[in-house]
């Protein structure tokens, strides 16, 4: 069987690897050219795209990076050839079971802590997936569970995929630059149960609008959770105390009461309950999990006011969460828009002051009026955040967009962003 792998990144070289690995001849192709692909003996073909790396090709397995309106994804499908994501590919030769988490938001906080709960109850259940480590790489060994990020991205493109237990966190428009509309999205999203049956679990946040749309004629068992409330026959919040099944922990042992912290932790628990986490293992993983990196990070408070790296919310539903939970916000927003309207983020009324930055600052700031103040990049944004912000405020980094117009990540973002913060009022303190 001949492979044809688009992308030579992390999951494209995962892939590949493992196609190898089960007697696939493999070709990849990567509009740059990988020396790390040659280097391990790969053929590779750079440049432009042309069709003809298509002949004689029986199986094509897209990269994220590839989004389903590109030239190569177009002509695989209108040649009939099979297309999978990577994830599809890992799954049909693992040795275990998968539970899967998808959303838009809080997906990795869920994949991190379901791993964490199970690994605290004494088994072997790994973090994989969108998170950093392709899935094809754990292909090779026996484990208690894998637990895989799952993106809408590698939803798109799977057959058999069948993930035992699986959580949708939230639903709200993104992507819309990869998929082409919110439907596509949406429906790609949904794929995660659709090799589900009866005897699978899919749990979804109940106070979330799209995700309790989206599990709607879903064959699974369906669990509902909140971090607000306790849902009947789910998990979520009741007297200050995190309930999941006969698991109770109280919230004030928990590393933060954010709504948002306790739904992620009644979705982790129910997930690792299922894949048989003890209670001990579930309570001690939950009072000492923390959120990954730049999610509503606390960078410093001086002369009353506090300094927040959200970088991680890259579109208006996740800045939009973190901007509610504050009383009065000077936001710092901006970045590729991805197709998305960020005109909810300019209207939310705890934003009293709205600083632009990035390809998409400029619409921002005209759209949010008189609040609006145009800094470009981020230097420029601190600067005018510490001018603008009283006490009681919260200088909030929630972009609501992607970083890649000024920075590689969403990380080096919120570096950036804590690293000025500190040279510039800290020392103020």
């Amino acid at each position: 069987m001949r492979a044809l792998v688009l992308g030579a990144g992390i999951s494209g070289m995962a892939a590949a690897r493992l196609a190898r690995s089960r007697g696939m001849a493999v070709g990849i192709y990567a509009e740059d050219v990988s020396a790390s692909a040659i280097a391990e003996g790969f053929g590779v073909a750079g440049g432009d795209w042309d069709p003809v790396l298509l002949e004689g090709v029986d199986l094509v397995v897209a990269s994220p990076g590839f989004s389903e309106r590109s030239a190569p994804v177009v002509d695989t499908l209108e040649r009939g050839v099979p297309l999978w994501s990577e994830i599809e590919l890992a799954w049909r030769h693992l040795k275990s079971p998968v539970v899967a988490v998808t959303g838009t938001n809080g997906k990795t906080s869920v994949t991190e802590a379901t791993s964490a709960m199970l690994e605290c109850s004494g088994l072997k259940a790994p973090a994989t997936g969108n998170i950093g480590s392709p899935l094809s790489g754990f292909a090779d060994e026996a484990y208690d569970a894998l637990v895989v990020e799952v993106s809408s991205f590698q939803l798109r493109f799977i057959e058999d995929f069948h993930p035992v237990a699986a959580a949708i966190t939230n639903v709200a428009a993104d992507h819309l630059d990869w998929h082409g509309s919110e439907h596509s999205y949406r429906e790609a999203k949904r794929r995660i149960y659709e090799n589900q049956t009866g005897s699978d679990l899919l749990v979804y946040d109940s106070d979330d609008e799209g995700a309790t749309d989206l599990v709607r004629g879903a064959p699974s068992q369906l669990v509902p959770v909140s971090g607000r409330r306790l849902p009947e026959d789910g998990a979520g919040i009741a007297d200050g105390t995190l309930v999941v099944g006969e698991i109770t922990i109280d919230v004030a042992d928990l590393t933060s009461d954010d709504p948002t912290h306790l739904v992620n932790l009644a979705c982790a628990g129910t997930l690792a309950v299922r894949m048989g986490a003890s209670g001990q293992g579930v309570a001690e993983a939950a009072e000492r999990f923390r959120p990954g990196a730049h999610r509503r990070a606390l960078v410093l408070r001086a002369h009353g006011v506090s300094w927040v790296d959200d970088s991680k919310a890259t579109n208006p539903h996740a800045a939009l969460a973190s901007i509610r939970s504050h009383d009065s916000v000077v936001l710092i927003a901006g970045g590729l828009a991805k197709g998305l309207d960020l005109a909810p983020m300019a209207d939310e009324p705890a934003v009293r002051v709205l600083i632009g930055i990035g390809e998409a600052g400029p619409a921002l700031v005209e759209m949010a009026g008189e609040r609006g103040r145009l800094a470009g990049n981020m230097e420029t944004a601190v600067e005018l955040a510490r001018q603008a912000a009283e006490p009681g405020d919260t200088v909030l980094l929630a972009p609501g967009c992607a970083s890649f117009d000024q920075f590689a990540s969403y990380g080096e973002r919120g570096d950036r962003f804590a690293e000025l913060v500190r040279e510039t009022v800290g020392e103020e303190r």
